[in-house]
């Protein structure tokens, strides 16, 4: 079975970044996470959410 939350480091390691920019892009609301006691996690919905937002066309 496939994980359905992604630890900060794992969602960077998927999108080919750096663990802090996954924490600039939660803190700016780009990328959706979770609040689970004290550590946050990434829905693999949300990381699709994302990519997809990258790939659309500009207004």
């Amino acid at each position: 079975m496939e994980k359905l939350l992604l630890s900060p480091a794992e969602a960077a390691a998927h999108l080919s970044f750096g663990r802090s920019k996954v924490y600039e892009l939660m803190r700016l609301w780009q990328l959706r996470s979770v609040k689970i006691g004290t550590s946050r996690s990434i829905p693999q919905a949300a990381l699709a959410d994302f990519i997809a937002g990258l790939t659309e066309e500009p207004r």
